[in-house]
């Protein structure tokens, strides 16, 4: 899927669209409030990952288990967590192929995985401290 989608420079345009649409979101920017431009490097790389790239989110960024410890206690609502993946599936729209078959695989993945960060981060939910390799996102 990763080399379907155009590779990491696809995921990077994706990203940058992405985030330009997340900072400027009245419902979404109270949860970035610590944004930094790695955050963005941080994405292309973990989405690279999951979509069947390198394994650098693993190699150098502490792999699954610090997404987790990094969304914890971040009281992500429902609400924020379907706005966030409404957001990026508009931007996939407009940066990755118009393939209805990715397109389809991407947002099952996004929905997936934000109910995941919704999860983890709720209130008093217990810190994570093991997790699984990366998931990695097939084709079905």
């Amino acid at each position: 899927m990763y080399e379907a989608i155009g590779g990491e420079p696809a995921l990077r345009e994706l990203v940058d669209d992405f985030y330009a649409k997340v900072l400027a979101d009245p419902l979404l920017r109270p949860v970035f409030v610590n944004f930094t431009e790695q955050h963005l490097d941080h994405v292309v790389v973990w989405l690279a990952e999951v979509f069947g790239g390198p394994a650098r989110f693993t190699e150098q960024l502490g792999g699954h288990l610090h997404i987790l410890q990094a969304h914890h206690d971040l009281g992500i609502t429902e609400e924020q967590r379907a706005r966030w993946a409404e957001l990026m599936a508009e931007s996939a729209r407009v940066t990755l192929p118009a393939d209805e078959h990715l397109q389809d695989s991407f947002n099952r993945y996004i929905r997936w995985g934000t109910e995941i960060a919704r999860d983890v981060s709720a209130p008093g939910e217990p810190y994570p401290t093991e997790a699984g390799d990366v998931p990695r996102w097939e084709w079905p």
